[in-house]
């Protein structure tokens, strides 16, 4: 996420916190080619959805929503502004890191927002829903979620980003990034919830705190912070992989909670164990982080899609890039070493393929 910390906030510099990064496509090709190289385009918080033969990106631009749909995961097709943020109210700045989802014959977008910024503390989740099953229809603003400990007083309200929902077990979940209770810095601890959905514009119960920034790999610099949770379901296994470290600083990097029984209770924290980091920067590629996963078009392989940082110096400039990954024996992801800027790629398997044969 782009945000905050205070004084530290300030030193780099914090007048495009508040404005999204864009998504660029890659100039046209003359002729099909069976590779590409990192970074496909700007931007940060990539999400990438595989619907039918599309995938769908979504991603936020100066306070708007935007959603790409394009046949090809190493480009981006057409484009569409599907909402924008009001002039009042509590979602009127700072729209950060949304989700498109396809829940029971309608698109869901879950996204993070405040009434001003920095300081960052006024940040709410947000939800939208699709008119038809066609993610470039209209969408209708469902409101913000309660994401506190007393959902009969909405006035306690606490900060929440990031949230992302799954299905598992004929359930609806929301996982997202959170503090304990409502503070006036954003100098403070993130938190990963767990919560069961009454539906996808309404959570059941109350929330329960699934992960703390405690190990000595998601501690040690000047803000402990857990976000940017993404579910990745395999064969049955159910894991959240999810950021760690400061989102402006090299160390930024990826850990993983693994549920233990997949057929126990998903909101019993001691079912979940964890593990890191799964994935994280070198010499080469900066602060990787927030990410998604996507099948291939012919649906072979795995893909991780996820962000980095251009530069070693502090602050939020950032590309979006991609690569496959494998499973181990033990049935975990194997997110390998993040690939170099510049390196060719074998294209997702088919796409080469459904290129050529629409004679692009």
């Amino acid at each position: 996420m782009k945000k905050y910390l205070g004084t530290v906030a300030l030193l780099v510099g914090l007048s495009f916190a508040c404005s999204s990064e864009s998504a660029e496509a890659g100039e046209p090709e003359s002729q099909v080619k069976t590779t590409f190289i990192n970074p496909v385009w700007d931007g940060a918080d990539p999400w990438m959805v595989k619907q039918g033969d599309e995938y769908i990106y979504c991603y936020s631009q100066n306070n708007s929503i935007v959603l790409s749909r394009s046949k090809y995961m190493t480009k981006l097709g057409e484009k569409k502004a599907i909402w924008t943020a009001p002039s009042s109210g509590w979602n009127r700045n700072c729209v950060w890191a949304p989700e498109v989802h396809f829940v029971d014959g309608h698109w869901y977008v879950y996204y993070a927002a405040g009434v001003s910024g920095p300081p960052f503390i006024h940040q709410r989740t947000g939800v939208l829903r699709s008119q038809t099953d066609d993610p470039f229809s209209n969408y209708e603003d469902m409101g913000m979620l309660y994401t506190g400990d007393n959902p009969d007083d909405p006035a306690s309200n606490v900060w929440a980003i990031d949230m992302t929902v799954f299905e598992h077990n004929s359930k609806l979940y929301a996982v997202w990034s959170g503090w304990k209770e409502q503070m006036d810095t954003d100098a403070t601890p993130q938190h990963l919830f767990i919560q069961e959905m009454e539906n996808p514009w309404t959570l059941k119960g109350t929330r329960v705190l699934l992960s703390s920034p405690e190990e000595s790999w998601e501690t040690g610099g000047p803000l402990n912070l857990n976000e940017g949770p993404e579910a990745l379901i395999h064969k049955g296994q159910v894991f959240i992989v999810y950021s760690c470290r400061e989102s402006w600083l090299v160390e930024y990097r990826q850990g993983m909670l693994q549920l233990i029984n997949p057929d126990g209770n998903l909101l019993d924290p001691s079912n979940w164990k964890k593990q890191g980091p799964v994935f994280e920067g070198n010499d080469l590629v900066y602060g990787v982080g927030h990410c998604s996963f996507v099948k291939s078009p012919d649906g072979t392989e795995d893909w991780i899609v996820y962000h980095s940082k251009k530069s070693t110096t502090p602050g939020w400039e950032r590309d979006v890039r991609m690569q496959p990954f494998s499973w181990k024996a033990d049935g975990t992801p194997n997110f390998g070493i993040a690939i170099p800027a510049g390196k060719q790629i074998s294209r997702p398997s088919g796409e080469v393929v459904l290129e050529e044969s629409e004679g692009n």
